[in-house]
């Protein structure tokens, strides 16, 4: 017989060992809420879902990830598994990558550098349904949505902002290609598109442009 209240079903994906198994740690603390799975891609996220993701109640995800990261991983398994509550967990605190994961599927986001206790909060408020937006987000959200506070990264697809970033973490167009099963013609049409509509010249300047925009984890630079 199953209990009356079965605890929260989570998993973590997030690439980086320690914040993994440091979340898992914490999470696992609690008596309502019971870690089922790690994933250290969104490929691996996306698997696991194929054969558990009916039994599955919370995904915390992080976005700067091998692979297809976070952002696609989100679209993909909110677009399958609606029953799964998506929080995202990221070192970007900017409005607008925020506005885009929220957009794209995601019920909750929620900045590293937030406490446990809001971590929890998100959980429990995802889990019931709701939404869970850290107050420093929702503060950038709010400032990113005042007249003449346009960014350019409001001008890109979602398509274009997930090829921006993995140019920005040096991959090639082959690569980039094979990952998100596109021909490399078509990586080289997007790259175009990216050198207009940010207004740059070079792959340096468009990893400046995703440094000054927090698109980057200069984790993955070290």
């Amino acid at each position: 017989m199953s209990p009356v209240n079965p605890p929260i079903k989570v998993m973590v994906v997030d690439d980086h060992d320690l914040v993994r198994h440091g979340i898992k740690s914490l999470l696992s603390s609690q008596d309502k809420i019971e870690v089922v799975a790690e994933a250290s891609s969104g490929e691996q996220a996306i698997d696991y879902c194929r054969s558990h993701g009916d039994a599955l109640d919370i995904i915390m995800m992080d976005i700067n990830m091998p692979g297809i990261g976070g952002l696609e991983a989100t679209q993909r398994i909110q677009k399958s598994w609606k029953n799964i509550g998506i929080i995202v967990v990221s070192v970007h605190s900017d409005g607008s990558l925020p506005k885009r994961l929220l957009s794209g599927g995601a019920r909750g986001y929620l900045s590293k550098g937030n406490k446990v206790d809001e971590m929890l909060t998100a959980i429990h408020d995802v889990h019931a349904g709701g939404c869970y937006i850290a107050k420093d987000i929702a503060q950038q959200l709010a400032l990113s949505a005042l007249p003449g506070e346009k960014n350019h990264i409001d001008l890109l697809s979602q398509r274009e902002l997930q090829v921006l970033m993995m140019i920005a973490q040096g991959k090639r167009n082959n690569a980039i290609s094979e990952t998100l099963s596109l021909s490399p013609k078509t990586i080289s049409t997007y790259r175009k598109r990216l050198h207009e509509k940010l207004d740059v010249n070079s792959d340096i300047e468009m990893l400046h442009f995703a440094l000054k925009n927090g698109l980057l984890d200069t984790s993955l630079l070290e």
